[in-house]
């Protein structure tokens, strides 16, 4: 059988002459993890954004990285179709950065990464900003202040 081209001129192109399964073929599933991982590094990424989640998630993050692990998931959510995804991030901006430009740059940078990485078409991609962190006065002597390093015990 052939392919229809509705354009006049144009040249018809076969279709394969066999059904048989290409080597390798199969169905490929991305989970909503996998997808909220991808979204969480792009966001994070962004200059501007101090960190990702609400208070409670936060905590969970600061015991997270204690203990030397890492949630690249925290503060986003994802819902995957079979080709579209819709993103939701929760975040804490730094002060001093205008937030509106800031949840542009995240969008972009979670479209591109999602799209690229993922390969599904990304149709949403909301952004609530909870907080905004205001870092407090620097302590006297901290900043040029360095710690001896310490000797190795031969």
């Amino acid at each position: 059988m052939e392919y229809q081209n509705p354009q006049p001129g144009a040249v018809p192109v076969p279709e394969p002459a066999t059904a048989a399964p290409m080597p390798g073929a199969g169905r490929t599933v991305i989970s909503e993890n996998a997808v909220a991982k991808v979204a969480g590094i792009a966001a994070r990424a962004v200059p501007g954004v101090y960190s990702l989640g609400s208070g409670p998630s936060r905590a969970l993050g600061a015991f997270r990285d204690a203990v030397g692990s890492s949630d690249h998931a925290a503060g986003v959510r994802a819902e995957v179709g079979e080709t579209q995804v819709a993103v939701d991030i929760d975040l804490v901006a730094l002060y001093g950065t205008p937030l509106h430009a800031l949840a542009d740059q995240i969008r972009a940078a979670v479209y591109a990464a999602v799209e690229e990485l993922v390969g599904l078409q990304v149709i949403e991609v909301n952004i609530e900003i909870n907080d905004v962190y205001v870092p407090g006065p620097a302590k006297p002597g901290t900043a040029a202040e360095t710690r001896p390093a310490r000797e190795a015990i031969q």
